[in-house]
């Protein structure tokens, strides 16, 4: 899909309220695009349409969980009245989740998997259908993970639903290649955005020091939405199928790849790296 102008096409960001829904949504509206956004969070929704519509582009902006299937059936019923088809499906909205299977109470997987992988799932169900009647194209962005191919004990629910995302996604090119609809999974890496003090933390690793040094590393790498939104751009622009993002997504993405024993004796040396400062800081308290 040629995103270099976009005058005339609708794109659909979910998660738009924030971090790199937010720089994505901005991003399009720059290259002239309308746009349909959704979120839960109603204040970073409205910044995120009053700085599109600053661009000069219109904006059907609606709160909804994309979690709930009743809220995406009535927001792609409200859009569907706005357009006949979005051009470009944006399955962004995610939550993040740091603990390993022992410490996850069954709650813990309903809310994640509502929300990262049955909210692409909702996405793909109530929009992708009028895609393809439409007959021109366009192209599906399903936001995964670098924890998508390269799992983490500490983060097994969060890596079980990027999984499930990147999966989807392969399965989905397949699928809608006939229809000229392309289908990229992005997979960001360490990006600083608010979900590093969002995110819902259990076990030994849940305190507030915990916490406070992974949002220090996350400044310190200090890579933020907007450069992750231009390489969405440009992953759309090559149709690319798995887009890491950051060095070091690219990295796991290699050894993965290259060396998948590689890839599990360095995610059990940082599981064993990150229990220890848990532990430690546990003993402190």
């Amino acid at each position: 899909m040629n995103v270099s102008n976009l005058h005339g096409k609708t794109a659909l960001v979910t998660g738009a309220g924030s971090g790199i829904g937010q720089a994505t949504a901005l991003a399009l509206a720059r290259r002239g695009a309308k746009l349909a956004l959704c979120d839960v969070n109603e204040s970073g929704l409205a910044e995120t349409e009053a700085k599109a519509r600053a661009h000069g582009c219109d904006v059907l902006a609606q709160r909804v969980d994309v979690a709930k299937r009743e809220q995406m059936r009535a927001f792609s019923e409200t859009v569907h009245r706005w357009v006949d088809a979005v051009d470009l499906l944006m399955n962004n909205a995610g939550v993040g989740l740091g603990a390993m299977f022992l410490d996850s109470t069954l709650e813990d997987w309903d809310w994640i998997v509502g929300i990262n992988l049955m909210g692409v799932v909702h996405g793909c169900h109530f929009f992708l259908p009028p895609m393809v009647r439409k007959g021109s194209g366009g192209h599906v962005v399903n936001v995964s993970s670098a924890a998508g191919f390269f799992a983490s004990p500490q983060l097994a629910a969060y890596c079980t639903t990027k999984f499930g995302v990147l999966g989807l996604t392969e399965a989905l090119r397949e699928e809608l290649a006939p229809h000229g609809i392309g289908v990229t999974a992005v997979c960001p890496g360490l990006i600083n955005t608010a979900i590093t003090r969002s995110s819902v933390l259990r076990g030994q690793g849940a305190t507030a020091e915990a916490r406070e040094r992974i949002v220090k590393l996350y400044e310190r790498r200090n890579y933020g939405p907007e450069r992750v939104a231009e390489n969405i751009l440009r992953a759309v622009q090559r149709n690319r199928t798995v887009a890491p993002i950051s060095p070091e997504a690219w990295a796991m993405y290699f050894i993965k790849r290259l060396s998948p024993r590689l890839a599990w004796f360095i995610a059990r040396k940082l599981g064993e790296q990150a229990e220890a400062s848990a532990t430690a800081e546990g003993s402190r308290q």
